[in-house]
């Protein structure tokens, strides 16, 4: 059964790739999202069978064929569902269903033909993702985690003839890139060394193997580059860059990427290889330093942008940080356990966001919000649960799974980095709620148009009446020039029409009442032992982490002094969430002029956060901008035209003049044909006579 797990989404796609502007938009949606919902069921089916199992055999595998065959190299088309594939794909197939329901009352604007369009994407990119985490070894592995980064670039850039979707449709395929060529590298040096690319044969060889205790071997470098890799598809530094800027395609997109699929491949392939990185400390050490940075520099951004989605965007890239972190000390369930928390209140916070986004068509800046909630009840509470959740307030989700990482890292003596952590926590819970404030409380701003949000006037309209509305963006969901939320065509000059606020409707409602139970709920399968709990998601992943054949470890008591230390961090966590809460109250919801004055005081840093530490100025200034002028100057064009359109133009140069020789035998004059066979015959008698 563990082929029709992607096999369901593969098929959805093809469906509405091959079939989908003859479909009308309920039998189009109604079939990508019946794919999704069938795949779940299968991966549900396939779990409640494993968990039938003893614990230290808790493994499926199939066959599907034999891929490649080379003398004593041979590697199968294996899927493969263990504890940790099992969590991963009912994250996977079940979000991504919800996020497929959704889609269906977001996107149904869009012409029938885009409607199919941009399901066939959505299909085809759950699929892929599916088949990254039930591959068996790396190369099955590596086909869904290019396929991931296709659709990525297909779905943010699903508005193509919007520049700026276009264009982070193009960053997120090369940044992307630059990770892949490094985890290729990876993979090649390990198969090199232990002649095979298959998870749990990798495993049990290394097991044998000494750890690399301070000193920088083999695997120190293969797990490197692997790492490498996971920060272009993760979104760390120094390959974060291109995440914020997906913010361009659908916010339905947005949540897939972020909560279910994409960002969390990288996580996932540590987890899959804890066996190879445990045995390489120093590299180790190096994911978690940049993950803590990440965290914090992440944070640090969000709490000064305007954009509804960026502010997600970047708390992903922090959260996804605190997740590297909590992996590179060894605390491999405690990563995977925020994985799955973050999975639902960020799903439930992007899809929130895009309900905003609808009742307001289009518009995403926070500054011209306020007041929304009594119009918007449902996202407004619903939303306001993912931000408790991501902010760690006791007992929501996100509380235990973050709790489990400080608890971790500072356990584990990474006493500065476990600073960092909380740090971040802190700006995380401010800026959420920032957030929440300016978006939901407060006073209705004025429309970019001069008019209140919802006064008569067309709301579509994002600037104002003398501006050419075919110059004018309307926000990150309109994909051309003088279109609506969804490319609906808008009247610039017409006034009247009503433009009443209205919530989430009923697939969009649903679904975000179902993430915000899990955003409540999903934290109670890892409830710590200090809190008298058992942790079962750590015990069920457990197996997953330790070598092929390794005797289950039973979890040790926690002594008195452990026992206190917990409840101590947890303490200290809830009080920095909390204090975070309060002080996003004070700047901006008591004292919004605070705000206004603290960014005057401190111009300097908020200038630098506000750019984002000119990161992507500094990769302009050092990759893009000498690319393009030593293009401009000729100096790549000279290479260009002399040795790649030289030899280009040289292979068709031989082949003209050896055309040119042969066409003047051509002639055409019988007489002229016997001569040449008379000839022929004399040369051919005199070769013979001389032999």
């Amino acid at each position: 059964m563990l082929a029709l797990i992607p096999a369901f989404p593969l098929l959805g796609f093809l469906v509405n790739a091959a079939l989908g502007r003859r479909l009308s938009k309920t039998l189009s949606g109604g079939i990508a999202s019946a794919a999704m919902v069938a795949s779940f069921l299968v991966s549900v089916a396939v779990v409640l069978g494993l968990a039938g199992l003893p614990p230290d055999r808790r493994a499926v595998e199939q066959t599907v064929y034999t891929w490649i065959a080379s003398g004593d190299f041979v590697l199968d088309l294996t899927f493969r569902v263990d504890p940790l594939a099992a969590v991963m794909i009912l994250i996977v197939s079940g979000v991504g269903a919800l996020i497929h329901i959704y889609s269906t009352a977001y996107m149904h604007e869009e012409p029938d033909g885009e409607y199919a369009r941009y399901f066939s994407y959505l299909n085809l990119f759950a699929a892929f993702m599916l088949v990254l985490v039930l591959g068996a070894n790396f190369l099955v592995l590596f086909v869904g985690w290019e396929g991931v980064g296709l659709c990525s670039y297909l779905l943010i850039g699903f508005w193509f003839r919007k520049k700026s979707a276009a264009d982070a449709g193009k960053k997120a395929f090369v940044v992307n890139r630059i990770g892949d060529y490094a985890f290729i590298l990876g993979v090649l040096l390990l198969v090199s060394r232990f002649g095979t690319l298959d998870f749990q044969q990798l495993a049990s060889a290394v097991s044998t193997l000494p750890v690399e205790e301070g000193v920088f071997g083999v695997l120190s470098i293969a797990t490197l580059l692997l790492f490498i890799g996971a920060t272009g598809k993760s979104a760390q530094i120094p390959l974060y860059t291109w995440l914020p800027d997906a913010m361009e395609g659908p916010t339905p997109v947005s949540a897939l990427i972020h909560a279910a699929t994409m960002v969390t491949a990288g996580v996932y392939m540590i987890g899959r290889n804890a066996v190879l990185f445990s045995h390489a400390p120093e590299t180790m050490l190096i994911v978690a330093v940049v993950g803590a940075l990440t965290a914090l520099m992440a944070a640090t951004i969000g709490l000064v942008q305007h954009d509804i989605k960026r502010v997600l965007a970047y708390s992903t890239v922090s959260q996804l940080g605190l997740m590297f972190l909590a992996m590179g000390v060894g605390a491999f369930g405690a990563g995977i356990f925020h994985l799955y928390t973050h999975a639902f209140f960020k799903a439930l916070l992007f899809l929130g966001s895009g309900a905003v986004i609808h009742a307001l068509h289009g518009e995403q800046d926070i500054r011209r919000m306020g007041g929304l909630r009594p119009y918007l009840p449902i996202t407004y509470w619903t939303f306001l649960i993912g931000s408790l959740a991501i902010a760690g307030v006791p007992f929501l989700s996100g509380f235990f799974s973050k709790d489990e990482i400080l608890y971790e890292t500072f356990h584990e003596g990474h006493t500065l980095l476990w600073v960092m952590a909380a740090a971040t926590s802190l700006l995380t819970a401010t800026y959420m709620f920032r957030l929440v404030f300016l978006t939901f409380h407060g006073e209705r701003q004025a429309g970019a148009s001069g008019t209140p949000v919802g006064a008569t006037g067309d709301p579509r309209r994002a600037s104002p009446p003398d501006v050419d509305a075919s110059e004018h963006r309307l926000g990150a969901e309109a994909h051309r020039p003088g279109a609506g939320l969804h490319g609906q065509a808008v009247d610039p000059h017409r006034h009247g029409a009503p433009a009443h606020l209205h919530d989430a409707p009923p697939a969009m409602g649903l679904v975000l009442v179902a993430l915000a139970i899990g955003a409540v709920l999903a934290g109670y399968v890892g409830i710590p032992h200090a809190l008298g709990g058992h942790n079962q998601l750590g015990a069920w992943l457990a197996p997953s982490f330790a070598p092929p054949g390794a005797p289950p470890l039973e979890a040790a008591a926690l002594t008195a002094e452990e026992t206190a230390l917990e409840l101590a961090l947890m303490g200290v966590s809830s009080a920095i969430a909390i204090g975070g809460i309060l002080l996003a109250a004070v700047i901006w919801l008591r004292r919004r002029e605070l705000a206004a004055a603290l960014a005057e005081r401190y111009r300097a840093i908020h200038t630098l956060l506000l750019h984002k530490y000119y990161v992507d100025e500094i990769y302009d200034a050092a990759v893009v901008h000498p690319i393009q002028r030593g293009s401009e100057q000729g100096l790549w064009r000279g290479f260009d035209v002399a040795v790649v359109d030289g030899a280009v133009n040289g292979a068709g140069a031989i082949v003209a003049e050896g055309s040119g020789l042969l066409r003047r035998l051509q002639t055409g004059s019988v007489r002229a044909y016997a001569g040449s066979m008379f000839i022929g015959v004399v040369v051919i008698l005199g070769y013979y006579l001389w032999r």
